[in-house]
């Protein structure tokens, strides 16, 4: 016998649930239909991006470079600050050795003398600021008690100098593994757009960096601007002689370079140390505001906040390690922002 029961209604809830799920899926629909593809960037899209990555980079890097030479120079003055306390200390055992020698003859000739006693079981400072104690003692005591005050105060004066520049030290590592992350992300960024380029794209602008590249080896008219000086002239030189080396960011030489490292490793071919980072260098000598007035071998100095440098090649040029994915190569200065010169 067929039943004649109702069907069962779904209930209030479920049918909410569906009905919004259906709604749900009608607009999703809706704006997968309407929404327009994902613009696929140009070439040269994608290299001004990729420039405007590099040129960041290159800001990380210089501020990589300081905290690297930062942290050495701290290392150094660590060192031997740590070096003078343990001689200080062994200077501060002989002269306790001495004193208690002077308690020893005392207790021989018939019992130590009770300020020196005192003096032995308790900190020199708190013994020597009481000023009745001295007349109990003679005049080598007293000098001896002197010297070792001195002493300690020295030793603490230079404990506490180390441990400033140990703290500076922890934050010095800690600026430094923030560049190093910082230039390595803008360099991921970079090589994820250069991804998205199709096989004939990338040969393309492959060869525009090769044409680019080839004005390293081709002859450059530099004009016939003189050098400031024998030096500039010798690290012009030296310079010249690594046209076509890699750009590395945190690099210094001899066969990769970033751009401060290039330039000091130039003039250090010519016995001359200048600082390490492009920041620093601008400060290295007298500023030559005309570029007019450049002479062949003067640092340059690009950008407001100084993060790029290289050395004056003649006839508006220069020569430098412009980013990476380049290499130590001649540039017309017009190609960057130029701020002013460094003769030094």
């Amino acid at each position: 016998m067929a039943s004649h029961r109702r069907p069962k209604q779904p209930s209030r809830a479920r049918v909410t649930v569906l009905t919004t799920a259906a709604a749900a899926a009608v607009v999703l629909s809706a704006n997968a239909a309407n929404a327009a593809p994902s613009e696929k960037l140009t070439k040269d899209e994608v290299k001004a991006k990729v420039d405007k990555l590099y040129e960041e980079a290159e800001q990380a890097t210089e501020k990589l470079d300081g905290a690297k030479d930062k942290q050495q120079k701290l290392q150094k003055e660590i060192s031997t600050i740590q070096d003078n306390v343990a001689r200080g200390q062994e200077e501060l055992n002989k002269l306790r050795d001495s004193l208690g020698s002077l308690a020893t003859a005392q207790y021989r000739s018939g019992g130590i003398d009770p300020s020196v006693q005192l003096f032995l079981s308790s900190n020199p400072d708190d013994y020597l600021d009481k000023a009745s104690t001295l007349d109990q003692l003679s005049s080598q005591q007293v000098e001896a008690l002197k010297k070792i005050q001195d002493k300690q105060r020295e030793l603490a004066q230079e404990r506490a100098e180390a441990s400033d520049k140990l703290k500076d030290l922890s934050a010095t590592r800690t600026e430094l593994a923030k560049q190093k992350s910082a230039v390595q992300g803008k360099l991921a960024d970079a090589q994820k757009l250069l991804n998205t380029l199709t096989a004939k794209e990338k040969a393309a602008l492959d060869q525009e960096q090769a044409q680019a590249a080839s004005r390293a080896s081709s002859r450059v008219d530099l004009g016939s601007t003189g050098s400031a000086s024998s030096r500039a002239a010798a690290a012009f030189a030296a310079g010249q002689t690594k046209i076509g080396s890699p750009y590395v960011y945190g690099a210094s030489g001899p066969s990769s370079f970033d751009c401060s490292g290039f330039t000091s490793w130039a003039y250090a071919q010519a016995g001359v140390t200048i600082p390490r980072t492009s920041e620093a260098q601008a400060n290295a000598g007298t500023r030559i505001y005309s570029a007019s007035d450049l002479k062949v071998g003067d640092l340059v100095i690009f950008y407001g906040d100084y993060h790029h440098v290289g050395l004056y090649a003649g006839n508006g040029q220069v020569l430098h390690a412009p980013h990476t994915g380049a290499v130590v190569r001649y540039e017309a200065m017009s190609d960057m922002t130029f701020e002013f010169g460094v003769r030094i």
